[in-house]
């Protein structure tokens, strides 16, 4: 459990922080991402740094269970793919990424979701006590 803790309080603020980026700052989301799938190069690094975390993330916590932590152990599988594609496929992650750049709807509803998933995260991760904590013990 202090494993899952840990990577709530990882995963949770920065979903957070990129969901209020898509949404307070989506014209200069556009811009840069509009830059970053013009070079393949940049897609095929950051495919290889987001194939690490996600790696990182499958090793560490791969726990399929009926509880929040399986939405830690999906993001990781999620990361580990887009950095598959990123690598592999740079030039289908730069076609993809163009399209859904034209849709600004789809946009905020990432912006929206990556928020919403973020602050349960967070809130698991810094405020939520477990039973033990709530009795005086440690995490």
């Amino acid at each position: 459990m202090q494993r899952s803790i840990f990577l709530a309080k990882l995963i949770g603020p920065l979903l957070f922080f990129i969901g209020v980026s898509l949404l307070v700052n989506h014209e200069g989301f556009r811009l840069m991402a509009d830059q970053l799938l013009r070079n393949f190069a940049l897609i095929y690094i950051s495919g290889t740094i987001t194939l690490v975390a996600g790696l990182a993330i499958v090793n560490l916590h791969n726990l399929w269970v009926r509880d929040w932590r399986v939405a830690i152990t999906i993001l990781g599988w999620l990361t580990v793919i887009g950095g598959i594609v990123r690598i592999v496929v740079p030039q289908h992650a730069a076609t993809l990424g163009a399209a859904e750049l034209t849709q600004p709807a789809l946009l905020i509803t990432v912006g929206i979701v990556a928020g919403l998933v973020g602050a349960w995260l967070s809130y698991i991760g810094y405020l939520r006590q477990t039973p033990r904590a709530k009795r005086g013990g440690t995490q």
